[in-house]
């Protein structure tokens, strides 16, 4: 596995795949990777999989501390714009962000600790996006941040994507409390 710091935190991970006229094998978790790279034990407590069309952007989605969660996030089939945005608020990176292509041809997977908003737009139809979590989804810390927010500047490729209502309601960056 090849791993490369985004924002000093965001970890992207390019595993090692094994083609041959079969298909292919690769590792899509390495306990002693994450050890290596992170400064605390990643422990993963649930995994998740959603299926969306092109065109269908999720987030920016985040929990409250203390159920704050890390993710490692991949794409199964399809493709999509991953954005990880830096909302620590002692953090030099302060709402900048990373926006990394993930698909099931490059088998890329992006790691997004705790305290970075997240969300995807999917380019594919199809798409199948899956992420493993550092703590269980708690629907009372559940929030976000609004997908086109002027100050974050952030390119999704798409202008008129679909939405959740729940999306169409998420703060804008500039009023927006950071609680990390």
């Amino acid at each position: 596995m090849q791993v490369e710091r985004l924002l000093n935190d965001v970890l992207l991970i390019t595993p090692k795949v094994f083609q041959d006229h079969r298909g292919h094998f690769f590792e899509s978790f390495r306990d002693d990777i994450f050890t290596e790279y992170c400064n605390d034990k990643i422990v993963f407590v649930q995994d998740n999989q959603s299926l969306s069309n092109k065109g269908i952007l999720r987030g920016l989605h985040f929990q409250n501390p203390p159920h704050a969660q890390g993710k490692l996030v991949r794409v199964v089939k399809g493709a999509v714009i991953d954005v990880a945005v830096d909302i620590r608020k002692n953090s030099i990176n302060y709402g900048k962000h990373v926006a990394v292509e993930l698909s099931e041809t490059n088998f890329n997977m992006l790691f997004v600790p705790p305290g970075f908003a997240h969300g995807f737009v999917t380019l594919e139809d199809q798409t199948i996006f899956t992420y493993k979590c550092t703590e269980y989804y708690h629907p009372e810390s559940e929030s976000g941040i609004a997908w086109d927010s002027k100050s974050l500047n952030i390119n999704w490729g798409i202008s008129d994507p679909i939405l959740s209502q729940k999306d169409l309601n998420n703060i804008d960056f500039d009023s927006f409390n950071s609680p990390f």
